[in-house]
């Protein structure tokens, strides 16, 4: 008489077993995840924020922020706080028993980019309302980087002669021009741009010491000076 082999029937009975709790374990552990005494129950903004309001954290609140203490997604819920216009970036984390913590880091205005838009002190371009008084710069898609910049070394320059800069406008061809705080138009070109500026600062207050007097345009695109083209007053001033 043979008898048939046991062991690799006890074998599937206890993995069978062991399925079976593991199954209801989990069913039982997301069953107490989900009861109510896990709610969230309360959104707090860790930072202090200059343009983001209290209605706009409530409304991402109230659309995005779904689940409990545990199943929360904070992933989706960051993501909504960085859509808002002025937010750059968002951490959100849990905080026990029942609350989410966000720090909102805002955008710095510096300029404003093109027609519509802004940049901050980054380089980074943004979109949102804001009515201050900001220099412009003006460029082609994908160099807001390179024209902040610029921005940055150009005025640490014209600050030496008390200017300051209002435009700031690289070309398609990669050609830059400037208009200063008193009106003066620059043209610096595409090469050796910021030593034809410095040789402008150095001979600005020799040439043009009259606070009321800037010239209309200089054009800086020669090797070894520049061409200026003075206001209809003070050339009329120059003849006399």
């Amino acid at each position: 008489m043979s008898h048939e082999p046991v062991a690799p029937i006890q074998q599937l009975t206890r993995a069978l077993y062991w399925l079976a709790a593991a199954l209801f374990a989990y069913g039982v552990g997301a069953w107490l995840l989900s009861l109510p005494v896990f709610g969230l129950h309360h959104v707090r903004l860790q930072t202090p924020v200059a343009h983001v309001t209290q209605a706009q954290v409530e409304l991402v609140a109230r659309r995005y922020v779904r689940g409990n203490f545990f199943t929360v997604d904070l992933e989706r819920v960051k993501d909504a706080f960085e859509k808002l216009p002025w937010v750059r970036e968002a951490r959100v984390s849990r905080r026990w028993p029942d609350t989410l913590d966000v720090v909102l880091i805002e955008h710095v205005p510096l300029a404003r980019w093109n027609e519509a838009a802004l940049v901050n002190q980054g380089g980074e371009v943004f979109t949102a309302a804001y009515d201050a008084d900001l220099p412009r710069f003006v460029g082609p898609d994908g160099t807001s980087y390179q024209v902040t910049a610029a921005y940055q070394r150009y005025r640490q320059q014209v600050a030496r002669i008390g200017r300051d800069i209002r435009v700031l406008q690289l070309s398609p061809r990669r050609a830059w021009r400037m208009t200063l705080d008193d009106g003066t138009e620059i043209t610096l070109g595409r090469e050796a741009v910021d030593e034809r500026l410095a040789r402008f600062v150095a001979v600005y207050p020799k040439r043009f010491a009259a606070p009321n007097d800037p010239p209309a345009h200089v054009d800086l695109r020669y090797a070894d000076g520049f061409a200026v083209r003075l206001k209809p007053s003070a050339a009329r001033k120059s003849d006399s």
